[in-house]
């Protein structure tokens, strides 16, 4: 089975370029053979809808055709790690992996549900499911039921060469926090809370919320608001929010023309200057590419959403909406085209300035992850590390509730970490890696924090 894992790897690898097969084809059709420089980029910029909706059609099918193929047989229970079942596991946690990156549009949606349940999960009425990792054909998400960004549930457990599977409930309007874990097993009970990177408990009660590795129970009554704006939302709601993620379909067509725009300007090098030339010249196209595709995010955050303040606003609201729209441009075209091969240089903090953060001198950025950019204070001299997530809102009973995230003078987030609405790091703190820093704390000037959630680091 280690071959298989190898091979595996390869046959991941060439998803993209059996998906890229249609839309060739579809460019084949718009672009004539023989036809001059000029001509063929008429026809490539006119294939760029049909063909960036074929490339996304086929890489779907040929997910959800892996997947459901994967799943099969696929059995509970503690398994060897080079095991037939051990080889699945990890071969439909890949695949779920690269769906979320690839598929990006599909998540946070009113079509997510059908799509997981495409792919074998039982999702339950009127839930709301964002980038979920896990196997779906072991996931349970009942009605109502919320699962934020990056949650995982049904993980395969590793360890002495062996991996546990096995399934994971998530239960009717329960809440599952970013970064939240699901192991196998567990489930969160019903009405129930499990916040941000945090794990579900063994036993869990209902209505319970839990937070922390390892999680501890936290008193908290659930938030009374409007119904028709956060769980039973009438048809008319559901028809404007399905119009507006429609609008996520943009950024897809723009990744697409700056792709044929690229090419077409690597081409004309080449008959100017000869491939030499032109390879020498590449890095300064695909750069200006890049500044193009954030240029174009940043304009799109400020045409939908303005300037962030803080406040509250339940699912069901054009706002929420809108900033769903600014971050699907800023995953889908500002990202790869630039953003996430940029970390800790001007270009990023450049760009985010460029969305609203207030970032000083000398300040060290390697993360994008600052969802509401101008709640994000960051002095003079501050580092934040791979992986950190300035996290300015919460989602918990269904209402966006947005407030500022501050990092003062010489103050180090260490890699991982998450800092949650209302909270401030002082001046010269550190928080370590993987912390949670809780919703509306302070960290003291000049001391060290690690945990989750924090608490005096000690070393």
């Amino acid at each position: 089975w280690r071959a298989m894992y190898g091979a595996t790897g390869v046959g991941l690898t060439a998803l993209p370029l059996l998906a890229a097969l249609p839309a060739l084809l579809v460019a084949g059709r718009l672009v004539p053979a023989g036809a001059g420089p000029a001509r063929a980029l008429r026809g490539a910029l006119l294939a760029v809808v049909p063909g960036a909706l074929a490339y996304g059609l086929a890489y779907a099918l040929l997910v959800l055709v892996c997947v459901r193929l994967l799943s099969l047989g696929l059995r509970t229970g503690h398994h060897p790690t080079h095991s037939r079942t051990g080889w699945q596991a990890w071969a439909v946690t890949q695949l779920m992996d690269l769906a979320r990156d690839t598929l990006f549009p599909l998540y946070a949606a009113l079509v997510t549900p059908v799509w997981l349940r495409l792919l074998g999960m039982r999702v339950g009425r009127r839930a709301e499911v964002s980038t979920v990792l896990g196997l779906p054909s072991l996931t349970t998400v009942g009605d109502g039921a919320f699962l934020a960004d990056d949650t995982l549930t049904a993980p395969c457990e590793l360890g002495g060469g062996w991996v546990r599977i096995g399934p994971s409930r998530i239960g009717r309007r329960a809440f599952l926090g970013n970064s939240g874990m699901t192991a196998p097993g567990r489930r969160v009970p019903d009405d129930g809370l499990v916040g941000v990177l945090s794990a579900t408990p063994k036993k869990a009660k209902k209505g319970g919320s839990y937070l922390g590795l390892p999680p501890v129970r936290l008193p908290r009554s659930a938030a009374a608001a409007d119904q028709g704006r956060t769980y039973d939302p009438p048809a008319r709601l559901l028809w404007a929010r399905g119009l507006v993620e429609l609008c996520r379909l943009l950024p897809v067509f723009c990744s697409a023309a700056l792709a044929v725009l690229s090419g077409a300007a690597l081409c004309a090098l080449t008959g100017l200057l000869g491939p030499g030339g032109a390879a020498l010249l590449s890095g300064a196209v695909l750069l200006t590419a890049g500044a193009a595709a954030c240029a174009v995010t940043v304009a799109a955050k400020w045409l939908l959403v303005g300037r962030h303040r803080a406040g509250e606003h339940p699912l069901w609201s054009a706002f929420v909406w809108r900033n769903e729209l600014a971050d699907t441009f800023v995953e889908v075209l500002a990202v790869p085209w630039l953003a996430g091969s940029a970390p800790g240089t001007p270009l990023l903090t450049l760009w985010l300035r460029g969305l609203g953060a207030r970032i000083g001198r000398g300040v060290w950025c390697e993360s994008h992850w600052l969802p509401e950019t101008d709640l994000v204070v960051l002095g003079d001299g501050v580092s934040v590390n791979r992986g950190c997530v300035l996290q300015t809102h919460l989602f918990h009973d269904r209402i966006l509730r947005t407030d500022t995230v501050v990092l003062r003078e010489g103050a180090t987030l260490g890699p991982g970490g998450i800092v949650l609405p209302g909270s401030t790091i002082g001046a010269r703190g550190t928080v370590g890696p993987a912390s949670l820093v809780m919703a509306g704390e302070s960290v003291p000037d000049d001391t060290r924090w690690l945990g989750n959630p924090i608490e005096a680091w000690r070393s």
